[in-house]
């Protein structure tokens, strides 16, 4: 199990010499995984494993936790010092041997901080006959924001950094760069014209000695469209843009998709330190899981072709027998779809 490895690689067994030893810091932290995983929340991560003991077993656990040790864990295991070196540690486990990251990009997204839809409370508040209510035009709302760098090739998320937005991206860049694990080299970062500044591109090339790819687009725009701006490297990314690198910046904005489809769009917590917890734990599930289905992004790899020819040789079968003659089905390609079970029992 990936997220029992990668707690057993950061924490020690127990954080006290004098604490009850009842469970390790590994084991807690997986049981957080897998409740990120299953979209549930303290009691309902309790209940799965009481209703699994096979879980209970992989794990190593002689008992199941209180939801409230799970809580405490979270507020103990999920400080930015501590997922730091989970990040790591899990990137390290998704690119294996590779040191050095040819394209990078940046970029950040809000998380919703309640379930209700934006839609529903717009409805509430302007849909309203009552004259004692004023009509709201515009409603601004706190919410979770994260800010990652990712990895073009592998999707892997290098660096998180979680905060309460709305706020802008321009002067936000140093937080996340240092947040970049030791064991990876960034040489190019690219990043959307809400980073556009000279101080942000000093920041990459002098600072960091990586390439830095931005659009010069912030500010208002000159009377002359042939106007070049005053710093040198601006100036640069108006007369020698790096168009194909740019075009590859939406593989961030597909990260940020997997984050929203895969654990939702909103946060559980209700707090501003909560939300935060949340968020960088979604970002090592999601490591967590990219190091387990690692075949999938590896198109050319015997073990996945042989996955998709065999399931869709099994649709193929099923079509031809029920239709007879028909061909049903020939031309559908195969799904493979990964359950908790084959994520925590299946070995590489």
């Amino acid at each position: 199990m990936v997220a029992l490895a990668a707690g057993k690689d950061v924490f020690r067994d127990y954080s006290h010499r004098y604490s009850p030893h009842k469970f390790t810091q590994p084991q807690l932290f997986a049981c957080l995984v897998i409740k990120e995983y299953e979209k549930k929340d303290y009691r309902g991560i309790r209940q799965l494993l009481i209703d699994w003991p096979e879980l209970q077993q992989v794990i190593g656990l002689a008992s199941v936790p209180h939801y409230t040790t799970l809580q405490k864990a979270s507020r103990r295991l999920l400080r930015q010092d501590r997922v730091r070196l989970l990040l790591d540690d899990t990137v390290r486990r998704i690119r294996r041997r590779k040191k050095r990251v040819k394209h990078a990009a940046a970029d950040s997204s809000g998380f919703d901080a309640h379930h209700a839809s934006r839609y529903f409370i717009w409805r509430r508040d302007n849909q309203k006959d009552s004259e004692k209510r004023p009509k709201k035009r515009v409603s601004y709302k706190r919410y979770g924001k994260l800010m990652l760098i990712v990895c073009y090739a592998t999707h892997a998320i290098l660096a998180a950094v979680a905060s309460a937005g709305p706020t802008p991206d321009i002067n936000q860049l140093g937080g996340v760069l240092d947040q970049l694990p030791r064991s990876q080299t960034v040489l190019h970062l690219v990043a959307d014209a809400g980073f556009d500044s000279a101080h942000n591109h000093r920041l990459l090339r002098e600072d960091h000695g990586i390439r830095s790819t931005i659009p010069p687009e912030h500010g208002r725009p000159p009377q002359d469209p042939n106007t070049l701006p005053c710093d040198p490297y601006r100036r640069l990314m108006k007369t020698r843009f790096n168009k194909p690198a740019y075009n590859r910046r939406s593989q961030v904005e597909t990260v940020f998709s997997m984050l929203k489809r895969n654990f939702g769009p909103a946060l559980r917590a209700r707090s501003h330190w909560g939300r935060n917890r949340d968020l960088y734990l979604r970002v090592l599930t999601h490591n967590i899981a990219l190091a387990l289905l690692w075949l999938f992004y590896r198109a050319g790899h015997s073990r996945f072709r042989d996955i998709s020819r065999d399931s869709a040789a099994l649709t193929e079968k099923k079509g031809t027998e029920k239709k007879g003659t028909e061909k049903k089905g020939t031309e559908k390609k195969g799904t493979f779809k990964i359950s908790l079970a084959w994520l925590i029992f299946h070995e590489y």
